[in-house]
């Protein structure tokens, strides 16, 4: 019986050989395809990523899939960002990803898609319903292969093209990314240095999450040895990006999407961008200066991807990584493809990574600081914590409660996923970091003491 603590915010995930076995994957893929099928879909595709459990995990799904009367095209192993690109590409109705994304190797969950959109939230919790009553429609389906990556290559290495010869630094991670950068590579005017392009769902040389410093060392090192205009790494389904510059520091999130943003404004005046609330106020301050439209948003892939298509943005992005071009692209999270974005910009500029910010005020920031507290509460917490500093302090509460201080800003959020309270704090100098970092964390403190957690 599937666990109801697996049917999450954005996604199904648990671990694989206790949560995921594969009598239980089959009743999910027959959820699955029930609520598919029920939205008129005749037509999905199926996608994997490396882990240890994934091939298992995809012929369970796939059985579930097929005994509801559809058509499963299976992609085999790929990046994320191919399981969308099949969607359009196949005009499939809609698709799954098999994947456990940036989470330790003994993870592994389901992406869905219905068309061209990712489902989160309730929708996800009908999934579950369905499985629970057991409402499933049942059909003679089929299943077939396909080669998603061919077309893919030919299609992204088509888009860029640039004189001078640049050197990158790629760390794959031994997830799916290395497979499909080397061939597009190879269509390219790039030196590259490959790290760790070798599929392996052990993960033998680091952990597959850019987003955490202490994985990027091994880039840092090829970058600095080998004297490369940049360096680039990806998560372990390759959609989150992480990159570093010449000098070897790293880019954030937020700091890759203004670099971006700044691009696309030479080309489209007005254009709109979308960053969520943990991304620096440096960000939406300057795309406004450049004469943009600037959005601030909730975090989450599903989130971000609707509001795009409701503002029509060009651009959107996370400081987890994941950025969202509609800009000559689909508007989906690809880490590949913006990786070579960055590529384009330093190529066709002449100028290193680390110019691409040139005159950006610099602000002191703190990393993502996480506080444990219980699911129960998490959002009662916040609640607390708003009312405590609302009239005293300009509060934006679109996703959790985010302070703006006189010199700067503090946030604190309920993670989605976890039972984790999420903090960030950011000033123009140190000493105004600590002040109201602590002011925060105090008021974090008297709420959960007030809902009887200890600190």
């Amino acid at each position: 019986m599937l666990k109801p603590t697996i049917f999450r915010e954005y996604d199904i995930r648990g671990i694989a050989d206790v949560d995921l076995e594969d009598a239980d994957v089959e009743q999910l893929g027959r959820g699955m395809g029930t609520y598919l099928a029920r939205r008129g879909a005749r037509v999905v595709s199926l996608g994997n990523d490396v882990r240890l459990s994934s091939d298992r995990l995809r012929r369970a799904l796939s059985r579930g899939l097929a005994a509801c009367g559809l058509e499963v095209i299976e992609l085999g192993m790929v990046p994320t960002p191919l399981l969308y690109y099949s969607v359009f590409h196949l005009e499939t109705d809609g698709g799954v990803m098999i994947t456990g994304s940036h989470n330790p190797p003994e993870y592994n969950g389901f992406k869905i898609m219905a068309g061209q959109s990712t489902i989160y939230g309730e929708e996800i919790q009908r999934i579950r319903e369905l499985i629970e009553r057991e409402d499933f429609v049942r059909g003679a389906g089929s299943v077939r292969s396909f080669d998603i990556v061919t077309p893919y290559v030919e299609e992204v290495a088509a888009q860029f093209r640039w004189s001078r010869r640049i050197k990158v630094a790629a760390d794959a991670g031994n997830g799916t990314a290395g497979p499909v950068l080397h061939r597009i590579f190879e269509r390219l005017n790039v030196e590259a240095i490959e790290l760790f392009f070798d599929p392996d769902g052990r993960f033998p040389n680091h952990h597959p999450d850019p987003t955490l410093v202490e994985n990027l060392d091994s880039l840092k090192a090829a970058v600095r040895d080998s004297g490369a205009d940049l360096g680039v790494a990806f998560d372990g389904d390759a959609d989150r990006l992480g990159a570093i510059d010449e000098r070897g520091e790293v880019l954030w999130g937020d700091q890759l999407l203004l670099i971006f943003a700044r691009e696309i404004l030479r080309r489209k005046p007005g254009a709109t961008f979308i960053g969520e609330v943990k991304c620096s106020q440096v960000l939406y301050d300057e795309i406004r200066r450049m004469g943009g439209n600037a959005i601030m948003w909730r975090t989450g892939h599903s989130l971000i991807k609707a509001k795009m298509k409701e503002t029509r943005a060009a651009l959107a992005g996370e400081m987890s990584g994941h950025m969202f071009f509609a800009d000559r692209y689909y508007g989906y999270d690809d880490a590949i493809y913006a990786a070579l974005r960055l590529m384009e910009i330093v190529a066709h500029s002449g100028r290193p990574l680390s110019a691409q910010l040139e005159g950006v005020p610099r602000m002191v920031s703190t990393p993502e600081i996480r506080v444990d507290c219980p699911d129960e509460i998490k959002f009662q917490v916040i609640a607390r914590v708003a009312e405590q500093f609302r009239g005293r302090y300009e509060v934006i509460d679109i996703d959790g409660v985010r302070v703006l201080f006189p010199h700067g800003w503090g946030l604190a959020r309920a993670s989605n996923t976890q039972p984790v309270l999420v903090l960030r704090f950011e000033a123009t100098d140190e000493e105004n970091l600590a002040r109201y970092r602590e002011e925060v964390e105090q008021a974090v403190a008297a709420a959960k003491s007030a809902l009887g957690v200890g600190v």
